[in-house]
């Protein structure tokens, strides 16, 4: 008898921004673009695979002729979608110096985050002559006031949330892992509120129970026994593996192996991320030294090839793999 094929939607989303080292400072004016003219090779490879990418397109990119020249002949081929990244250090109005905390979007007053979000947005409309319905903050992290910033400005779309991620700034533990409406007093939990949907990035272990893999993970992580690294112990032994759909964290195998379990979940997104500035090797110290758009490529064509072979996979846009969640949500499903 032949098994039906789970049906899922595979979207890529691709942070479009400066290179720079990131073991260093933050880039403010003037920033290095370089990695955009990769992007034509690798939006054909996508085009190869019938994947459509969403580009979080920052201001740096944006205001450079080049770069936005170069990104606007990818978008006019109709099979990608533009979408906002909030950088505040590159990202006008400047006040002042941009240290860790300064950031995090999450950590600015909200004065300031609603006039970089302001400049954004119009920046990216000038550009691209499109309005962005999706957002991601930079290095993660959201709040409700955030939210109704973003609500306000005419996004109906957020995708900061980094499930099972704890920062020192912000916390994603316990959010879902499918598409949901965050609640305003705490983004993390479903709530009522119908003006913007979360669409997480893929995060999971290799145990059928992620919230359980989460809890064993902070306990080997606990600061009591970093010493005899039980984190890396339990990865090599096959234990507990955190497992990300991220071509710079994951070989293509690990990202197989969540895109696995996700399926048996019954898991409708898969949401693949990743930076554009990895297309270059040696950009931003993310990747290993030497690897870059050659190794990301053989990744995602490995996964790829693996889901057409398991799964019905229906590419789409982080926007139109929303307006399906949303259809579904209000359909009960």
């Amino acid at each position: 008898m032949n098994k039906t094929k789970p049906k899922v939607k595979f979207v890529l989303s691709i942070d479009t921004e400066e290179e720079w080292d990131w073991s260093g400072g933050f880039p403010e004016q003037n920033c290095s673009v370089n990695n955009i003219q990769q992007l034509p090779d690798f939006h054909a490879f996508c085009q190869s695979l019938g994947v459509r990418p969403s580009y979080f397109v920052d201001y740096a990119v944006a205001d450079n002729q080049q770069s936005a020249a170069c990104l606007k002949e990818i978008l006019a081929c109709q099979d990608s979608e533009l979408a906002a990244h909030l950088h505040p250090w590159c990202n006008p109005p400047y006040y002042g110096s941009t240290r860790e905390k300064e950031s995090h979007v999450v950590n600015l007053p909200l004065h300031q985050v609603a006039e970089k979000l302001k400049q954004l947005t119009e920046k990216l409309s000038e550009a691209f002559n499109r309005q962005p319905k999706a957002f991601r903050t930079g290095r993660w992290g959201i709040n409700g006031e955030v939210l109704k910033l973003l609500s306000a400005q005419g996004y109906t779309l957020d995708s900061s949330v980094y499930p099972f991620y704890q920062h020192k700034y912000f916390d994603c533990r316990g959010a879902p892992i499918e598409p949901y409406w965050p609640d305003w007093k705490n983004p993390n939990r479903s709530g009522n509120q119908r003006e913007i949907m979360e669409l997480p990035v893929s995060v999971g272990f290799n145990r059928d129970d992620f919230v359980q893999g989460q809890k064993l993970y902070e306990k080997l992580a606990a600061d009591c026994w970093r010493w005899f690294r039980p984190v890396g112990l339990a990865w090599h032994l096959g234990l507990l593996k955190k497992l990300y759909m991220c071509p710079e964290l994951a070989t293509g195998a690990q990202m197989i192996e969540l895109a696995d379990k996700l399926l048996q979940k019954n898991i409708g997104i898969i949401h693949m991320y990743m930076h554009s500035s990895s297309l270059l090797a040696n950009a931003t110290g993310f990747m290993k030294k030497g690897e870059d758009s050659v190794v990301l490529k053989s990744r995602i064509a490995e996964l790829i090839a693996h889901l057409n072979k398991v799964a019905e996979v229906d590419f789409c846009t982080i926007s139109e793999a929303a307006d399906h969640s949303n259809k579904e949500l209000l359909n009960g499903n």
